[in-house]
């Protein structure tokens, strides 16, 4: 049974399922990695693929940006397809001056200015957390592959454009590494169905020094980062 969004038959879609924004970014990661990748989905474009790395069956699907759109995603591989592992692998934007271009931020936890979690709670304060093990492993796995790993607080943002442009500042003096845009609703919707999430971030650019690396740059580093977080997810 097909879902509004989601257009995969029962048994298309496996329990780990990486979740990029981009739908192109599913797409590539299919292609890269997996083994026989099979499309599961297209609707509105955002493409979907299943298939196998080292043996595992695995899923990658589009997100869309921000915490709405993920969460569209999310409740539904979880309730209506079974996902277990669901892993968002992306970029993020570094306000701390040791997190530099190309390191991973590793989200532990997921603050946010949006105000989707806080209506679940009735204005109380809730704190979406990470899964333990995943978050462990891909530690290990990013850093035995070279990778500098920040491991902390990140912001989810509703706002790309801020009117203020210092407003990232008051989260950094609270040690918040990075911006970011989904995974405090990924952690949230996991924690609530019984599902393990982590969040994955390449630094693609600091608010600091607003440097910022090039297309080709991200597309070298992002494939780094999928290897690291697939190794992470697959291992039981």
């Amino acid at each position: 049974m097909s879902t509004p969004h989601l257009s995969a038959k029962p048994g298309d879609i496996a329990d780990i399922v990486l979740l990029p924004g981009d739908p192109l970014r599913a797409k590539l990661i299919a292609e890269r990695f997996f083994e026989s990748p099979k499309c599961h989905n297209e609707v509105r474009g955002m493409l979907g693929y299943t298939g196998t790395y080292k043996g595992r069956r695995v899923s990658v699907q589009g997100t869309g940006m921000g915490i709405p759109s993920i969460s569209i995603y999310a409740s539904e591989l979880m309730n209506t397809y079974g996902a277990k592992t669901l892993v968002r692998v992306g970029t993020c934007g570094a306000i701390q001056p040791a997190v530099k271009l190309r390191d991973l931020v590793i989200a532990q936890s997921a603050s946010t200015d949006s105000s989707i979690i806080s209506t679940r709670f009735k204005g109380m304060a809730y704190a979406p957390a990470a899964d333990y093990e995943l978050l462990s492993r891909s530690v290990n796995s990013a850093r035995a592959r070279g990778f500098q790993v920040h491991v902390g607080n990140v912001l989810s943002t509703d706002t790309f454009y801020d009117e203020d442009p210092e407003a990232w500042t008051l989260w950094a003096r609270y040690n918040v590494l990075a911006l970011e845009m989904e995974a405090a609703g990924l952690y949230t919707l996991a924690a609530r169905h019984g599902a393990r999430a982590l969040a994955v971030l390449m630094v693609s650019d600091s608010l600091i020094t607003h440097d910022k690396l090039s297309p080709e740059e991200r597309q070298t580093g992002f494939a780094d980062m999928v290897t690291a977080a697939l190794d992470a997810a697959i291992h039981d």
